[in-house]
């Protein structure tokens, strides 16, 4: 039976080989969502890939997928889980279990009119990991601190970047 110490030899090993090859530079990196007929949900593709995302009834939704602020949340948990697996393969810090938590706070009055006090986005995020490994803990608070470094996800929210829109005719 294969172990996340075993997964962490393959990281490392990927991750050495990925150093050792010359990078082309920055990466694109596409998504395309389009709302469907009389649901309105939204389907996002990437890559291969398709999630959808979905309001609860209470706001014309069938509960389909998470929204998008509890997509946010995931994507948070999942970038800093794997910056957890990235770095504790380049570290050679044992795991043998690792879990991670995201809680944030959204408040949805925001968008009705006079409520300009309140922020339109998620925010109050809060992580909790959860690590089962017989590494000291200097050894896990030294892999947090690199972690949080740079996790890239986890970072953008920390210094958002500007983000240009435009609305062309179909």
């Amino acid at each position: 039976m294969s172990t996340l110490r075993d997964y962490l030899k393959q990281k490392r090993a990927a991750l050495l080989a990925r150093r050792d090859k010359p990078s082309d530079g920055p990466v694109p990196l596409r998504a395309s969502v389009t709302a469907e007929g009389r649901s309105g949900v939204r389907r996002i593709r990437i890559r291969e890939h398709q999630i959808l995302s979905d309001s609860a009834a209470d706001f014309a939704g069938y509960d389909l997928g998470p929204g998008s602020p509890e997509l946010q949340a995931g994507v948070l948990g999942s970038c800093v889980t794997h910056i957890f697996l990235i770095k504790a393969a380049e570290l050679e810090v044992p795991l043998d279990s690792l879990s991670v938590d995201v809680s944030a706070t959204y408040d949805p009055r925001a968008q009705a009119p006079g409520n300009t006090d309140i922020p339109v986005y998620p925010q109050d995020f809060r992580y909790v990991v959860k690590i089962d490994s017989p590494a000291s803990d200097e050894d896990l608070a030294r892999l947090h601190a690199e972690v949080e470094r740079v996790c890239p996800i986890l970072n953008l929210i920390r210094n958002p970047q500007d983000i240009k829109g435009e609305v062309v005719r179909a």
